[in-house]
């Protein structure tokens, strides 16, 4: 073995994830993100906000349950919000991509149509954020919802855009899980 590297294990020996210091199992936020971009899942463009996406969820702290990337299609979207909300294990499933005014833009109408209840109060508070760095923000149609005990957010595509939306969600995100779990 090379210094300094780790050898690895099959998926079936590898330890549960780390919990983040002074936070205890039923505290930690599980999290699974759902990329929506055809591009990126036929391979023709590089996905470039995994890296930072999956580092910022896990400083909040939180555990990253999943990362999967879908094409824009209305059937798999839905197919998979339902699969992650109804499955039990995922506290917030964040969307990113899909949220503006293209025709293949349709993450926000899937969300509302699989959602028991739409929370649009952070869409608006996303999209106020956004517009104080770029006008073009008043064009996402970003929302969120709940489906059974599961929050579910809208991020844009961009890097940049879902980072700097999920910074706005963060300082509420445990308290909203919280409630909708009903604790």
């Amino acid at each position: 073995m090379v210094r300094g590297s780790r050898r690895l294990r099959s998926p079936q020996a590898l330890p549960p994830p780390l919990l983040p210091p002074g936070r205890l199992d039923i505290g930690v936020i599980k999290v699974a993100i759902l990329v929506v971009s055809s591009k990126i899942a036929e391979g023709r463009e590089e996905d470039k906000g995994k890296k930072p996406l999956s580092e910022l969820v896990e400083s909040i702290p939180a555990v990253l349950l999943s990362y999967e990337v879908v094409p824009d299609a209305a059937s798999t979207i839905r197919e998979r919000l339902r699969a992650l909300a109804d499955g039990g294990e995922a506290d917030v499933v964040f969307t990113v991509g899909g949220t503006g005014v293209r025709p293949t833009d349709i993450v926000p109408d899937v969300t509302r149509e699989v959602a028991d209840k739409e929370i649009s109060g952070i869409g608006e508070a996303m999209r106020a954020e956004s517009l104080k760095k770029v006008k073009t923000a008043m064009l996402s149609r970003s929302t969120a919802g709940i489906r059974g005990k599961t929050l579910i957010v809208n991020l844009p595509g961009s890097p940049g855009g879902a980072q700097e939306n999920l910074s706005v969600v963060l300082p509420v995100l445990e308290h909203t899980i919280d409630k909708i779990q009903g604790r």
